[in-house]
């Protein structure tokens, strides 16, 4: 008999993680003087990529956006191909490598003390923020014709500090719970 790459427990989780992050695309604050709104979707991927690892993290986020760009309007009650082109598309192309990078990074750092806290929250921090803007900025600039100076000040600054704290949450949540949440591993052969 054959053994499948996927496991069940895998299949459940990357599920249940994808419609997680739906849930959170919903609470979408407009900012008034940004095309970028505020929203929990980096939260979202935080928790995916710390609690499912790279793989099943990557995989949670990813069938969201194929689905979206199909035209499910799944990410703030919006879909298809022209929504993940606007202006923040930059942003949406990076979120699922986001995960695969967190959920990477996330399961080398060992035990629960302030030195795995902290690496945690860098780690959530550099690939759950600000990495998205490594895309997001520029893409917005372009769609805009705006600067990237003016990008920066309506895509990025405002979001530093709030990127910041859900890191810190985040960090915290995946910390005190990953020890309950099944290793998602391929079955061995």
């Amino acid at each position: 008999m054959q053994t499948s790459n996927w496991n069940v427990r895998g299949l459940v989780f990357t599920a249940l993680f994808a419609a997680l992050f739906i849930v959170f695309s919903l609470v979408k604050i407009s900012l008034g003087f940004s095309l970028v709104p505020f929203t929990l979707q980096s939260f979202a991927i935080m928790l995916a990529g710390g609690l499912l690892g790279a793989r099943y993290g990557f995989y949670s986020i990813l069938v969201v956006l194929v689905l979206t760009a199909l035209g499910l309007p799944l990410l703030h009650g919006q879909g298809g191909i022209s929504y993940i082109l606007g202006s923040t598309g930059g942003f949406i192309w990076m979120f699922s490598i986001s995960a695969l990078l967190i959920g990477y990074f996330a399961q080398r750092i060992s035990g629960k003390g302030i030195k795995a806290y902290i690496l945690l929250v860098m780690v959530m921090y550099v690939f759950g923020s600000l990495l998205l803007y490594v895309t997001g900025v520029p893409w917005l600039a372009h769609i805009a014709k705006m600067s990237m100076s003016k990008a920066m000040t309506v895509g990025c600054y405002p979001y530093l500090i709030p990127d910041l704290l859900k890191a810190v949450v985040a960090s915290g949540i995946v910390l005190t719970i990953r020890e309950y949440v099944p290793i998602l591993t391929t079955p061995k052969k």
